[in-house]
This record gives structure tokens, C-alpha cells and sequence, in this order.
């Protein structure tokens, strides 16, 4: 059987402000942005090179006791360095790299406290 994730919600404040941030500040691309009616907005963006993306949105379910509470979803990068740079470049406030012995992380948050590990794998800590 196989099983792909390809889509998690994320429970925001302000759609608007966390469109901003994703797109424009993170360089998440904006795959829809749809208003299908009674007060429902659904926003999808995906990292680039991803198969997963993410949804925020409003008039989908009451999320407002879960806003800020998803933690450390990961987006495994190459090089984690010039990953950190870009972010840092966009205006993002990203932890300094930390080296787990060839594993490598760097941390940073939505406006609303969702966190995001920057993760990158030395080829020499992966399975074969």
C-alpha cells in the first residue's frame, strides 16, 4: 500500500499576514487561492520542490484553540547554509545552524509560532 502526505492544514490568525509570510518572505509558491462562498477562504502554497504542501484558511473549522501549535515540520534542504542565507535575506528570523554530528538543523516561525525545521542530512548519517 503506499500512502502520500500531501497536505497539512495549518491553523493561522490572519490568512492574509501568514499568505504574506509564506510566500513572500519563506518563497512558498501560491498553488490556489479560492473563496467557494459562506465566509470559506482556502489558501494551498508548496515549498519548492516539494510533494507536500501546506492549507490555511478560514470557514473550514474552528482552529482558533490550535493557532501556533504545530511544531517543527521539516523541510530537508541540501545545503542548509545558503537555505538559512535565503531566509535571512528575506527578512525571516532563522536560529543559527546546529550541528547534531551530520544531521544540521536551523529553526524559524510563522507570525502565529507555527515552527519549521531547516533540516539538512550529510549523505554519510542517511540509510542506505
Amino acid at each position: 500500500m503506499e500512502m502520500k502526505l500531501e497536505l497539512v492544514p495549518l491553523p493561522v490568525s490572519d490568512v492574509d499576514q501568514s499568505l504574506a509570510f509564506y510566500k513572500d518572505k519563506v518563497g512558498f509558491n501560491l498553488d490556489h487561492d479560492v473563496r467557494p462562498g459562506n465566509g470559506m477562504r482556502i489558501v494551498q502554497l508548496t515549498p519548492p520542490g516539494s510533494a507536500c504542501s501546506i492549507v490555511i484558511g478560514t470557514g473550514m473549522e474552528d482552529d482558533s484553540d490550535r493557532i501556533g501549535s504545530i511544531k517543527n515540520l521539516h523541510l530537508v534542504v541540501k545545503d542548509i547554509d545558503a537555505a538559512r542565507a535565503d531566509l535571512v535575506g528575506r527578512d525571516v528570523d532563522v536560529s543559527d545552524v546546529n550541528d547534531m554530528g551530520g544531521v544540521k538543523y536551523a529553526y524559524f516561525e510563522d507570525p502565529d509560532g507555527n515552527s519549521w525545521a531547516l533540516q539538512e542530512i550529510n549523505k554519510a548519517a542517511r540509510p542506505n
